[in-house]
C-alpha cells in the first residue's frame, strides 16, 4: 500500500539520503554524481513541492515538483534501491500529473540525462516527448514533456 505524505523540515536528511541512494547506481555511468546527489534538501523541502511515497510507514520513493508560470516541473524522482521495479516511480509520476491537473496546468516537463538510458525509456512509455537536447561540461540533458488532457 502506497500513501504519499508531504515532508517536515525534519524530513530533509531522509530526503538527502533516499535520493543518493535512489541515484547511486548512475555514478558509475556518467563519472560522476549527478545533481540530485548534490542538492540541497533542506531548501528544496522547504521552497518546493516534495512528495514522498511511504510503504509501511517507510520512505520508498519521493517526486519534487516546481511551479512554473505555465507548466509544471518535475525536478526530481527518486526510489529506493531495493524498492526499485515496484512501480513506485510509475505511480508518483502519475501523482504529479494529478497535481499539475488539479492545478489547472496543461503540462508537465522533465529532464534527465542522455546516459539514463532506461529514464528516459520509461518518461517515452508513459507519454512524455522529447523536445530538445542540450550539451554542457555536465553532458547531454534530455529534455521532455507531456500534455495532459
Amino acid at each position: 500500500m502506497l500513501a504519499i505524505r508531504r515532508p517536515e523540515a525534519a524530513d530533509a536528511a531522509a530526503v538527502r539520503a533516499l535520493t543518493r541512494d535512489a541515484y547511486a547506481k548512475w555514478v558509475p555511468v556518467i563519472g560522476r554524481e549527478p545533481k540530485p546527489m548534490t542538492a540541497n534538501y533542506e531548501t528544496a523541502v522547504r521552497l518546493n513541492r516534495v512528495d514522498m511515497a511511504m510503504v509501511d510507514g517507510e520512505l520508498a520513493g519521493l517526486i519534487e515538483t516546481i511551479d512554473r508560470s505555465d507548466h509544471l516541473l518535475i525536478e526530481n524522482v527518486a526510489v529506493a534501491s531495493r524498492r526499485h521495479r515496484q512501480g513506485i516511480g510509475r505511480a508518483l509520476i502519475a501523482y504529479a500529473e494529478g497535481v499539475a491537473k488539479a492545478a489547472g496546468y496543461r503540462e508537465v516537463r522533465l529532464y534527465t540525462n542522455q546516459r539514463f538510458e532506461a529514464n528516459v525509456q520509461l518518461y517515452l512509455k508513459l507519454g512524455y516527448a522529447i523536445d530538445r537536447e542540450e550539451t554542457s561540461e555536465l553532458g547531454v540533458t534530455v529534455y521532455m514533456s507531456k500534455r495532459l488532457t
